[in-house]
């Protein structure tokens, strides 16, 4: 057993070193493909998050997201950041740098207000900046989304509402009113707190995520009859996962694997993302859609696989050292975590 742990720990070492040495490397083919017609062809992006759903969605019954995404591009083994939990994760896909940049976290996320002012603005203040009139949007049922990360001063649309049945309500009435924005974001809960609960391997997880599906439905269907999928750009994807037996913010398979669906007019259909693909990367998604340059400072990337008429951006790690070292040591100790 000595032996065989001696080796697994070699074959580690050496795989990490491959990765950091990849990963630190300024990547030469990384050209934004900005020429693309998918650049700006989007009008709105829609992000659905279900909090703590991870890479679960083909595992249950999921009638909406299989229609929605079944002329769609998806990754259900898209990275998490490192801890997987709910504000690392929220932050970096909206911000689009690892958890080392904006170091928020659960705590933080109730305490701390951001400002326009802050050195790593999410899309909502990026967008703000390049559209100074456009409509904003954030419904969320953990209000840490809407407290901590958005930025206070940029006026953005904030709503809470502590049960996702009344939250979808809202959000329907919401696009039934007229309301046309440019980012739309959502955080529903209850996959996650049945997660907590009773783990990732139980019948009310499983329910729940089917749950959360009706709800995809029935935003994606008022966005339809509004007319808003003609322009727009709809995305589904979780924080983070469960373990077996529930609870997140180690390193199994579970917890760190989560999902990347898109849908919209110039989205590879059938496509599945690249390996690399990173939940941080819809942020550099939603920009790139609304035909805003991203931050000097992000690390998020375009995928390969997801729009038809553009390649995909190599990963920059070099733009975040720290992450770059850390993140292929975390692949690898995923791989050798037991799954749990």
């Amino acid at each position: 057993m000595k032996k065989r742990n001696l080796v697994l720990i070699v074959i580690a070492a050496v795989l990490a070193a491959v990765l950091i040495a990849a990963a630190i490397v300024p990547p030469v083919t990384a050209k934004k493909t900005y020429a693309s017609a998918s650049f700006g062809a989007y009008k709105h992006v829609f992000i659905i998050g279900i909090d703590g759903a991870g890479g679960f969605f083909p595992n249950v019954d999921t009638p909406n997201f299989d229609r929605i995404f079944a002329n769609g591009a998806v990754n259900f083994n898209v990275r998490t950041e490192v801890p997987s939990d709910s504000g690392p994760n929220w932050a970096s896909i909206l911000t689009g740098v690892s958890y080392f940049k904006h170091l928020i976290h659960n705590g933080s996320s109730g305490e701390v207000q951001r400002d326009s002012s802050t050195k790593y603005p999410t899309v909502f203040g990026v967008v703000r900046a390049a559209m100074p009139e456009t409509e904003l949007a954030s419904f969320v049922n953990w209000n840490n989304v809407n407290y901590g990360m958005i930025e206070t001063d940029i006026n953005v649309t904030e709503h809470q509402n502590s049960d996702d049945n009344a939250l979808t309500d809202n959000i329907c009435a919401y696009f039934d009113e007229g309301n046309k924005p440019a980012i739309f974001f959502v955080q529903i809960d209850g996959v996650d707190a049945a997660g907590h609960g009773y783990g990732s391997g139980s019948k009310e997880y499983a329910d729940a995520i089917t749950t959360a599906d009706g709800y995809i439905g029935r935003i994606y269907d008022a966005l339809e009859r509004n007319g808003l999928m003609e322009d727009g750009l709809f995305i589904v994807t979780a924080d983070h996962g469960h373990k077996i037996e529930g609870g997140h913010g180690r390193f199994s398979k579970r917890e760190q694997h989560t999902t990347i669906a898109a849908a919209g007019k110039t989205v590879v259909k059938g496509g599945t993302l690249d390996a690399l693909t990173r939940d941080r990367d819809i942020a550099a998604i939603t920009l790139f859609a609304l035909g805003v340059d991203k931050t000097s400072r992000m690390s998020a990337r375009i995928p390969a696989n997801l729009f038809e008429d553009t390649a995909g951006e190599a990963r920059n790690f070099y733009k975040d050292p720290l992450d770059g070292i850390i993140s292929p040591v975390m692949w690898v100790v995923t791989l050798l975590t037991p799954q749990r």
